[in-house]
């Protein structure tokens, strides 16, 4: 840890996980939606929870910091899930064929 302070490479580091954090969560999202629909957004949130139980835990300021990227990422994530089903609906994406019922009674009930 004291080479990352003497590089004062502490802020690429962080940089560098949140852009991976952020874009691992996109495919997780379109995966999500596909298989679980919206149902899954508790998950989310619970991972967020937890994620920021974790970052006031620990004395690392790396760690607690990535964890907090992790939080928000989780709880943007509900967003994203509504998000990607309107997606689903415009054909922007495929739908699981499995679910075609859920989608219509969405649908239905929109109108």
């Amino acid at each position: 840890m004291e080479i990352i302070t003497e590089l004062n490479a502490g802020g690429i580091i962080i940089g560098l996980c949140t852009f991976l954090i952020i874009g691992l969560f996109h495919p997780i999202v379109i995966k999500a939606e596909y298989y679980w629909g919206t149902k899954c957004w508790w998950i989310f949130l619970l991972l967020g929870i937890l994620g920021i139980a974790g970052s006031v835990m620990t004395d690392n300021i790396l760690v607690s910091t990535l964890l907090g990227v992790f939080s928000f990422s989780s709880f943007w994530t509900i967003k994203e899930l509504f998000e990607q089903r309107e997606r689903v609906m415009k054909g922007w994406f495929p739908m699981n064929p499995k679910r075609k019922d859920e989608y219509r009674k969405y649908s239905d009930n929109k109108r």
